[in-house]
């Protein structure tokens, strides 16, 4: 028995007929929003996308080439820890639109920076600071010169994204607000021909779902996703412990200076766009005027905190390269081609700079942006061990012990080997002997002396500002990997 389709009394329209048309025709609503689309598309041009792609290239381009960095250790460790969980226990004392081409320039700008690369391609909490930050001043901006709910609700989620993303939030915001006044100031000494703010379109009731969507992802994320509730007080614990922690420095104090430092180092076009801020009179466009008062009181703001480290400079300078890219403003039309010489110049110098530091010196220490990080060193221990596991999961088992302080980012790099343990302080394990171990500089003599089993030895420097440690792989376990040598270190034997 054949089944038959079910009998109806409806009579199909002819337009809604399967045998023309198509699913576009049966959905007009959904066919005017592709079209639409196909519009916007042909006006934008090929040059967002060329940057675009420029930008997702020299991010994700041998990414593997560099260790992962002692944060991103401890950030990845965090994500297993939800995985296994099912919550993030927050702890607020823990590690914590201008003219179209201006636009572009700034974005190539960023596309090839050696900063905004480098750190790019680190899984660390600034680039997203950085992109909710950017969400947020757009949202202002667009409040003032549109008033329309899509940029509220830009606004409002760019707020709860850098909330939920880095304490160091308070100074951005601190200074996005003072920079209003300031900017009502210039605009009575300069007037600004688009000063007047926009007839607000959103109603009581779109900034109320704001509010509400907004707080909810704040207080779902710091609860724990509602499992930690006492997280929910690291809103405002956070800001005296980093307060604290800004104002002591803890290693990482720099003088004053340190952010011109890395410009003139790295980011020449950037430091071209912070000197065209004194020129910020003379812009006649509101919101590169108030990209350049923002960006020149965050600067003065992060050289007031003691506690300094390099990657927190994307988050700094990111204003500079708007008025950077507004420099043909400036000028008379006739002088406009030596302008986008001299910028061309400038980024085909970042663009150098950036392929030489995150494909040639990534692990330099020299570079003042490779700070704290991981040595290749580390891949004496992970490539072999994790060849033999992706080989065998068996291997998985395998015993070690890491007798040493600060190791991460191993024990995220190594989180599926359940057999390894971490000590420090003295601590060490009844039964030294195991299938390998890192041991510190000052801890050797002591371990050497109560093992038993033979083993292959290197000396590995995890990273700079940390004395050395030993490597141990058992010569019975690892001995394809010394093809034809004899184990350096032979223990006392069996008993």
């Amino acid at each position: 028995m054949n089944p038959q389709p079910p009998v109806t009394r409806m009579r199909m329209a002819a337009r809604t007929s399967s045998t023309k048309g198509g699913a576009l025709a049966d959905f007009p609503m959904l066919r005017d929003y592709f079209e639409a689309w196909k519009v916007r598309l042909a006006e934008t041009g090929w040059a967002p996308w060329l940057i675009l792609g420029l930008a997702v290239f020299l991010r994700f381009f041998l990414l593997c080439i560099k260790p992962a960095h002692f944060d991103e250790g401890i950030n990845g460790w965090f994500v297993d820890q939800v995985v296994r969980n099912g919550f993030y226990r927050y702890d607020p004392t823990n590690y914590h639109g201008v003219g179209r081409n201006v636009s572009r320039i700034a974005a190539l700008a960023m596309a090839v920076s050696p900063g905004f690369v480098f750190y790019g391609r680190y899984a660390i909490h600034e680039v997203w600071l950085l992109l909710f930050t950017m969400m947020f001043i757009l949202g202002l901006l667009g409040l003032w010169k549109r008033g329309t709910p899509g940029y509220l609700w830009c606004a409002g989620m760019g707020l709860a994204g850098m909330i939920l993303t880095k304490e160091t939030y308070i100074i951005h915001l601190v200074c996005a607000v003072a920079a209003i006044p300031v900017l009502m100031v210039s605009n009575a000494l300069n007037r600004l021909p688009d000063a007047k703010p926009a007839r607000q379109t959103w109603t009581y009731v779109d900034l109320a779902m704001v509010i509400i969507v907004g707080a909810f992802a704040v207080i779902f994320f710091y609860s724990g996703t509602f499992f930690n509730w006492s997280g929910v007080k690291g809103l405002y614990l956070a800001c005296k412990a980093w307060f604290q922690t800004g104002q002591a420095g803890h290693g990482h104090e720099k003088p004053w200076y340190y952010w011109l430092e890395l410009m003139a180092r790295y980011e020449l076009p950037v430091l071209a766009g912070m000197a065209l801020c004194l020129l910020c009179q003379a812009f006649k466009n509101l919101n590169l005027r108030y990209l350049a008062i923002y960006g020149v009181g965050t600067l003065v703001a992060y050289s007031y905190v003691h506690y300094k480290t390099p990657w927190c400079v994307i988050n700094i300078v990111w204003p500079f390269l708007f008025t950077f890219g507004a420099a043909v403003l400036l000028v008379p039309v006739r002088y406009r081609r030596v302008v986008y010489v001299v910028s061309a110049l400038l980024l085909c110098y970042s663009l150098g700079s950036s392929i030489s530091l995150n494909y040639f010196r990534c692990t330099t220490d020299t570079e003042p942006y490779v700070y704290v990080q991981t040595y290749n060193d580390i891949f004496k221990l992970t490539k072999p061990l994790l060849k033999l596991a992706k080989r065998d999961p068996v291997y998985y088992q395998l015993t070690g012990h890491m007798i040493r302080s600060s190791v991460y980012p191993l024990p995220w790099i190594l989180g599926d080997f359940t057999r390894i343990g971490y000590y420090e302080g003295g601590n060490m394990p009844q039964n030294l002997d195991a299938d390998f171990l890192l041991v510190q500089e000052d801890k050797i003599k002591q371990v050497e002396s109560k093992l038993h089993n033979a083993y292959y030895t290197q000396p590995v420097k995890i990273r700079n500002y940390q004395d050395m440690s030993k490597l141990y792989l058992s010569a019975k376990v690892f001995k394809e990997f010394f093809p034809g040598k004899a184990p350096d270190f032979v223990g006392k034997g069996p008993g």
